[in-house]
């Protein structure tokens, strides 16, 4: 079946793993804003109360082999029971095996960031598209931000110029993040992975690929350094540390500051994400969606920036990082 046809046949039936947590009402929500069902959810916690915004009759396993087992049932019944997409919600470590699970029992899997941790994964998931006839999407909704778009459409024009970027990206997460699987390195990826990795995708499709790198920094909670691409030198900070925020973070209201400036003139999109997953659905049911060639250089350069030894350039340096160094 086409991508084409997808998008005119609704609604669709989904499963989603992960259900119980944090980024799964982004899906749910949008699964059910572009008119299609939810008919299975699988996590190993049974807090999921949410589904029954959306509908009383979704089957729930704790255990993925009985959640695996029962959209297998469904896709050797009728057309109009079986699974046509999962969306993948789990940890990062676990999403190459729910990608695998997908396409397995003849569904396309829409897959949080990052699609796997280790780039050398996205070739057997290659193989795999090609094996089963599916295909597998990831959300790359600041693609799909207006102001961003803008911004890409003013730069593109700008065929001859390099940009000088600074890039900052500050959210604060409590004590709970260092227990969960997000503060193990070898589940998440680390803070460049897991929180990173939508920035360098969106660096990347700004100014086109990565010509070298450097780390200055690479801790628990905060990361920066260089990146000279085709068309920018990038200076970037992720923190998740509250004491790098431009104001004062408040429990419970704002404690996010997304920033971009380019040539000394900011893009400030801290807000507008709304609904950018739904039209990340949207595009997806219209055979539109990014797939592995989408997200390949940034999981590339994630991985890279995780494994080069640190080295640090006065000249080089992100602002935050320069004044805490003194440099």
């Amino acid at each position: 079946m086409s991508p084409t046809t997808i998008g005119k046949m609704s609604p669709r039936n989904f499963a989603v793993t992960g259900v119980a947590g944090y980024i799964a009402p982004r899906h749910l929500k949008s699964i059910v804003d572009t008119g299609n069902r939810i008919v299975a959810g699988c996590d190993p916690h049974d807090a999921v109360g949410i589904l029954d915004r959306y509908s009383f009759d979704v089957r729930f396993f704790t255990e993925i082999e009985r959640f695996d087992r029962h959209l297998e049932k469904l896709r050797r019944g009728p057309e109009a029971e079986r699974v046509h997409f999962v969306s993948i919600c789990s940890p990062n470590y676990l999403h190459d095996a729910h990608i695998r699970l997908a396409l397995r029992v003849g569904a396309d899997a829409i897959c949080e960031k990052p699609l796997v941790i280790n780039p050398w994964n996205l070739d057997a998931l290659r193989e795999l598209e090609e094996e089963t006839g599916r295909r597998v999407y990831t959300v790359l909704q600041l693609r799909l931000h207006p102001d961003l778009i803008a911004l890409r459409e003013r730069l593109l024009k700008q065929t001859n110029t390099i940009h000088d970027v600074s890039l900052t990206y500050v959210t604060s997460r409590g004590r709970w993040y260092d227990v969960s699987w997000k503060g193990s390195d070898e589940r998440s990826g680390g803070l460049v992975t897991n929180i990173g990795i939508h920035l360098f995708d969106l660096l990347i499709w700004l100014f086109g690929p990565v010509v070298e790198h450097e780390v200055h920094v690479r801790e628990a909670k905060r990361a920066g350094g260089f990146i000279r691409l085709q068309r920018a030198n990038v200076r970037w900070l992720l923190s998740r540390d509250s004491a790098d925020l431009p104001f004062e973070p408040s429990v419970g209201r704002k404690t996010t500051f997304r920033s971009i400036n380019v040539d000394g003139h900011e893009v400030e999109f801290s807000d507008g994400f709304t609904d950018l997953h739904t039209r990340a659905y949207e595009e997806i049911l219209q055979g539109r969606g990014f797939g592995i060639e989408d997200a390949k250089a940034s999981i590339d350069l994630c991985y890279q920036i995780r494994q080069v030894p640190l080295q640090l350039r006065s000249n080089r340096t992100h602002p935050l990082i320069a004044e805490a160094v003194g440099a």
